[in-house]
């Protein structure tokens, strides 16, 4: 098992672009924000998932969107901002917090990136590799995670990973056809699949597929859950992981399912 998956037991909570409460939103706080991160933190998350990106000046930062519209209303691509604007930028939302900033000012968490852009994969991974023990990276682009995992690993040590969306087709494939071989050949070098309970019309997580998974060592977090009860229907399917914007929420479900005594007979 590789370390990131010892911070605790599952089902694991991630704490999607850290955790900003009603309050926080109302003061101003903002997503992968350091109080976000800070926010996280405090609530009793172990995992925080976040994204990253490639400023002009090539620092790596801690933001999901490719540009600054939806979060700052500033209209200009990350890529075309130096880290000093964009710190400017974030000053009065939470603060910026670089991916150095948030592996070393945190050293008690553990760190799912998600690099969203081709120009910061191998910055991102030389930055990670460092701290390859606490990190899983991924990428929705399944050449683009590669390429970051083979700046991250030093050795035998490398970072966690999750499958890209190719690899989650491959698996699903399999699943469909109910070949355990098929799927063992589509998750090599994977350790977790990240995925959405439902894309459109297709369901991606069913019992069926956690157990597949399961039987090939490969853990199963789903995105992003915000609602209690679906998070309890989830567990109950055996999911290792919840990828959720309510941590707080979704801590307080991991807890009360821990501490409820089992019925009589089960």
């Amino acid at each position: 098992m590789h370390p990131w998956f010892t911070a605790s037991a599952p089902p694991r909570v991630l704490a999607h672009r850290g955790l900003v409460t009603a309050t926080d939103a109302a003061d101003g706080i903002v997503e992968n924000s350091f109080a976000a991160v800070t926010s996280a933190h405090a609530a009793g998350a172990a995992y925080v998932e976040s994204d990253c990106h490639l400023t002009s000046d090539g620092e790596v930062v801690l933001f999901h969107d490719v540009d600054l519209r939806r979060v700052t209303g500033d209209p200009r691509p990350i890529a075309h901002v130096t880290l000093q604007e964009l710190d400017d930028l974030m000053s009065s939302r939470g603060g910026l917090v670089t991916l150095r900033q948030a592996l070393e000012t945190f050293p008690g968490l553990r760190f799912n990136i998600d690099v969203k852009a081709a120009a910061a994969a191998v910055p991102a991974g030389r930055i990670i590799a460092a701290h390859a023990e606490r990190v899983l990276l991924t990428s929705f682009d399944d050449d683009r995670r590669h390429t970051a995992l083979r700046a991250a690993t030093v050795g035998s040590a490398r970072p966690a990973t999750s499958a890209g969306s190719r690899t989650v087709a491959r698996f699903l494939a399999a699943a469909s056809l109910r070949s355990i071989a098929m799927a063992r050949r589509a998750l090599v070098g994977v350790d977790a699949l990240q995925v959405p309970e439902r894309q459109g019309p297709m369901r991606i997580v069913s019992p069926r597929s956690i157990v597949l998974a399961h039987a090939l060592g490969v853990e199963v977090h789903v995105w992003t859950v915000n609602d209690a009860a679906r998070m309890s229907t989830l567990l109950d399917w055996g999911v290792d992981g919840i990828v959720t914007d309510v941590a707080d929420v979704a801590l307080d479900v991991v807890a009360t399912r821990s501490s409820t005594p089992p019925r009589a007979g089960g």
